[in-house]
């Protein structure tokens, strides 16, 4: 019951972000599925694991994996699914209360919750360039083989 009830929040905060960043009408609901989806990749990598920073890896990789491929099958720039599709993974609690502890003075709560922020941060960069660079191999292999 819980990961139906992950995989519905999910779903309309990617549409929210959808709606926000203005993207085509026709693809709103698939970004929120990609979304989900990489939300959902998230929470299951978390639950095995209990790695925050694995789970955001490779949901991040899943969200940037499944947008381009609907990018290259729905003739879209893969933007319009990806960055809608990371924003559940965005580590916004972490900042929060990484500068709510610079604000009490607990410096090292600060930095230890800052640093697991910053790690959080550059896998979900990590993961969308990994996938990017995937796609574009990808497309370079094929047009050789043309």
């Amino acid at each position: 019951m819980e990961f139906i009830k992950q995989f519905v929040f999910s779903f309309f905060g990617t549409i929210g972000a959808s709606i926000l960043f203005s993207i085509p009408r026709d693809s709103i609901i698939i970004s929120g599925t990609v979304g989900s989806l990489g939300w959902m990749t998230y929470t299951f990598i978390l639950s095995k694991y209990s790695s925050p920073v694995a789970g955001t890896f490779f949901g991040a990789l899943a969200v940037g994996i499944i947008g381009e491929l609907l990018a290259r099958h729905l003739k879209k720039p893969a933007t319009v699914f990806i960055i809608p599709g990371i924003i559940p993974l965005v580590p916004g609690a972490g900042m929060y209360y990484t500068m709510l502890a610079l604000i009490e003075k607990r410096f090292l709560d600060a930095a230890n919750i800052g640093t697991e922020t910053l790690f959080i941060a550059v896998a979900i960069s990590i993961g969308i360039v990994i996938s990017s660079s995937l796609s574009r191999s990808i497309k370079r292999v094929q047009k050789k083989a043309q």
